[in-house]
C-alpha cells in the first residue's frame, strides 16, 4: 500500500502530495493524520520556506471525505468530541510559512476546506469546486462555513454552501476563491514559479507579512495597525533587511539567510 501523503523538498519548497489517486484523493483517517504530520515536518524544516499542496493523479485535487468511513453513525456526543479534538487541520492555522494549494480537477467538500486553509490558491482551468454537505443532511466540518465567507464574502459563501452547486474555475476566480488561474498543462510550472518567487524573499519578512494579513481577518483596524507596526519594528535590524538595503545600493541580487 502506498503512502497516503508524499513529501519531497528542494529549493526551499516542500511539495506535499495527497496520494490516493485511485480514490480521487478522498480523505480518510490515514490521509488526514499523514497530512498533519507533513505540514508540521515542513514547518519545522529550516531549509523549507514555502509549502505546496497538490493532488496526485489526473482526476483532481481532493474529492472530499471518503464515504467508506461513514458506515456507522456515531452518537452526537461521540461525534462532537471527535471533532473538538480532531487536530488534523490545525497545523495549517499554526504554520508561519506560506502554504500554496495547487488545484486541478475535482476539489469538493473537504478538499475545498483544505484549500481554504491554505494561504494562496492557484488552479487550473479544469478545476471544479463544490461544498455538497447540505445535500447529504450535514454541514461542513473543518472550517468551510467559517473560512469561505472570509475569502469570498457572505453572499458567495451562502450560495455555494446552501445549493451545493459545482463552481467552475473561472467563476471561482471571479469570486476570489482562487487568485490565479492557468491552463491545465501549465499548473505545475506556474505553481513552482510562484513558490520559488516567495521562497526567494526574506523568510522572516514573509512570515511576519503572513501573520499581519491573517490577523486582519479577526482584529479591529486599530489593533491590526498596531500589530503591523510592531512586526515592522522587529524586522528593522534583521540581517536580511540590512542585506536587502546593501544589495539595492550595490545593484546586485540579495543573498538572504533567514536571520
Amino acid at each position: 500500500m502506498s503512502d497516503p501523503v508524499l513529501m519531497e523538498s528542494g529549493g526551499g519548497i516542500a511539495r506535499i502530495t495527497l496520494n490516493r489517486p485511485e480514490a480521487r484523493n478522498a480523505l480518510n483517517a490515514a490521509m488526514r493524520d499523514a497530512l498533519a504530520r507533513a505540514i508540521r515536518a515542513a514547518e519545522a524544516d529550516g531549509a523549507v520556506r514555502v509549502l505546496v499542496l497538490r493532488g496526485a493523479g489526473p482526476h483532481g485535487f481532493c474529492a472530499g471525505a471518503d464515504i467508506k468511513e461513514f458506515t456507522e453513525v456515531p452518537s452526537p456526543t461521540e461525534f462532537r468530541q471527535s471533532r473538538v479534538h480532531d487536530s488534523w487541520i490545525r497545523p495549517f492555522d499554526e504554520a508561519r510559512k506560506p502554504i500554496i494549494a495547487s488545484i486541478h480537477g475535482h476539489c469538493l467538500g473537504g478538499g475545498v476546506e483544505i484549500a481554504l486553509a491554505c494561504d494562496i490558491r492557484i488552479a487550473s482551468e479544469d478545476a471544479v469546486f463544490a461544498l455538497p454537505e447540505t445535500g447529504l443532511g450535514v454541514i461542513t466540518g473543518v472550517g468551510g462555513s467559517q473560512r469561505l465567507p472570509r475569502v469570498v464574502g457572505l453572499g458567495h459563501a451562502l450560495d455555494m454552501i446552501l445549493t451545493g452547486e459545482r463552481v467552475p474555475a473561472a467563476r471561482a476566480q471571479a469570486m476570489g476563491l482562487v487568485s490565479r488561474l492557468v491552463a491545465p498543462d501549465a499548473l505545475a510550472g506556474a505553481t513552482e514559479e510562484l513558490a520559488a518567487r516567495i521562497a526567494a524573499r526574506p523568510p522572516m519578512a514573509v512570515a511576519f507579512a503572513k501573520e499581519a494579513v491573517r490577523a486582519a481577518q479577526d482584529l479591529p483596524l486599530r489593533e491590526g495597525m498596531k500589530l503591523e507596526v510592531d512586526l515592522s519594528t522587529l524586522l528593522l535590524n534583521t540581517e536580511d533587511r540590512l542585506e536587502a538595503a546593501r544589495a539595492f545600493r550595490e545593484k546586485r541580487p540579495s543573498r538572504f539567510t533567514g536571520r
